[in-house]
């Protein structure tokens, strides 16, 4: 697929150009380094897009992303050459990264203990209605106070993990009160999104690349948790303009579906056809649990959906149920949600001219 693993000198020399982030030499940004930000992220990851914390006392959720267009301008090797690549891939024994490690493992990346900076989503939510109250998207500097993997967190949800310090208490502190409020949007959002069953091989290999072993990637809280914060602020993200880069769904058509209903009649399976798709594939879900064979039939649901694309004009999001919807929050990873940061600044800062340049080639580019 013409990938490649290595980067031009050009490139790389760039990359390593930039000293450590020194607070001081950022004074317009707003300094979040007192908040108890965390990332959690799978054991394996090197690269961390996003940490989050959240403020009891004004039921606000902060998702702070790695803020990689401050250092990956437009035109420049570096960026030439992540338009190129598009996307970082991970294979079971190597990534192959958008960008030089040096930014995306190093200096881009949200690590613990270090200051490093950050394009910030503030969400103030109504814990009666779910909704958001108010969000705002600003430039700032976090502390990343403690690098936990998924499997820590589910330790601690089920009681077999205690804090070490003052400063992990206060994270579990305000996990624990965050946990029931993803929970609740998870809820609402499958009210009216889809909930599907479809099941992610992990592939384990040695030093030779043989097959070690393979497991099925289980959905956690852990997972859930990021999960919902993620949607939260992408969902913001998408709702600050009416042009750019969106992530769209669009629902499928009557003769997938009809194909759908077919395939499901080979098995036995019978359909009523209700009101809406939403009714009718929940239905139909319902009826596949019912004997046995959910994640079949998910699979042969989601084979019946168009695919999910970008697109520079907003027309929603069918899968989950999203009246708008981007990608932000991993800017290291893809190269879209790199865009929308730009785009983003640009309408901060009321720059016109700026935001246009950002567009000028939008179509292609999604």
């Amino acid at each position: 697929f013409n990938k490649h693993d290595e980067f031009d000198e050009d490139v790389l020399k760039f990359a390593t150009s930039y000293g450590d982030v020194k607070a001081n030499n950022y004074p317009n940004r707003k300094d979040l380094r007192c908040l108890t930000f965390c990332t959690i992220d799978p054991v394996t990851a090197k690269d961390y897009d996003d940490a989050i914390y959240y403020d009891e006392k004004n039921t606000t959720l902060y998702v702070a992303i790695a803020d990689v267009s401050e250092y990956v301008k437009p035109f420049g090797s570096i960026d030439n050459e992540a338009i190129y690549r598009s996307f970082s891939i991970y294979l079971p024994h190597r990534s192959i990264p958008m960008l030089p490690r040096q930014l995306s493992e190093t200096l881009c990346s949200l690590q613990p203990h270090v200051d490093r900076l950050a394009f910030v989503f503030e969400i103030k939510l109504d814990l009666d209605t779910l909704e958001v109250a108010s969000s705002k998207v600003y430039e700032a500097i976090i502390h990343s106070h403690r690098r936990f993997n998924y499997e820590e967190i589910d330790e601690y949800f089920n009681d077999k993990l205690q804090a070490k310090n003052e400063k992990e208490q206060e994270i579990f502190n305000w996990i624990n009160i965050l946990k029931p409020i993803t929970d609740r949007l998870k809820e609402k959002r499958l009210k009216i999104g889809y909930d599907f069953r479809s099941k992610e091989l992990e592939i384990k290999i040695d030093e030779n690349s043989n097959i070690t072993s393979t497991s099925y990637a289980q959905e956690t809280p852990s997972h859930s948790l990021i999960e919902d914060c993620m949607l939260l602020a992408n969902k913001e993200a998408a709702k600050q303009y009416e042009k750019g880069i969106f992530r769209i769904h669009e629902s499928p058509s009557q003769n997938k579906l009809q194909i759908l209903y077919q395939e499901l009649a080979g098995i036995g399976m019978f359909i009523d056809i209700k009101n809406s798709t939403k009714e009718t594939i929940t239905d139909i879900q319902q009826k596949a649990r019912e004997i046995g064979l959910e994640s079949e039939v998910d699979t042969l649901i989601i084979r019946s959906q168009m695919q999910a694309k970008y697109a520079p004009l907003n027309s929603g999001h069918f899968g989950l149920g999203f009246e708008q919807y981007t990608h932000f929050t991993s800017p290291i990873r893809r190269y879209s949600d790199l865009i929308v940061h730009r785009l983003l600044k640009a309408i901060n800062n009321n720059d016109t001219h700026e935001s246009s340049y950002v567009l000028r080639n939008i179509e292609v580019l999604a």
